[in-house]
């Protein structure tokens, strides 16, 4: 039997905490070719995606998959990330949350729905930006 993955828990815990506590829940992803964002908005191989309720449509947290639709620059994107390339989740506003160890080589999870062609994400160490 597989061992269960503990940090689709803890993701989701950390999502209802800053919802409870008023605060804006941000995830840092790392980007590879199963994640769906808006290419124009990957720095550094990472984007960091707001999934407050207000900023979302139809957010699912589920075991393998984070999706939801939201804006960027005025356009509609659905998003779509793997949960194993969720680098960290945390509040805006106080950058409490949880950072996660990089999750490469794993298995790749069946892709939900159609994809785009996202280009790969640039070479190098990531860095971490404050986002307001």
């Amino acid at each position: 039997m597989s061992e269960i993955s503990t940090k689709p828990y803890l993701i989701r815990a950390l999502y209802e905490w800053c919802a409870d506590s008023g605060y804006t829940p941000q995830l840092m992803v790392a980007v590879d070719g199963r994640t769906r964002v808006p290419p124009g908005f990957v720095k550094d191989g990472q984007i960091v995606l707001n999934i407050s309720a207000g900023a979302t449509r139809n957010l699912t947290l589920d075991n393998e998959w984070i999706q939801f639709s939201a804006r960027f620059g005025g356009v509609s994107h659905e998003i779509s990330v793997p949960v194993d390339r969720v680098a960290a989740i945390f509040a805006r506003e106080n950058g409490q949350g949880l950072h996660f160890e990089p999750v490469d080589g794993s298995e790749p999870s069946p892709e939900p729905g159609p994809t785009d062609d996202v280009p790969p994400p640039p070479k190098g160490r990531p860095a971490l930006k404050v986002v307001k």
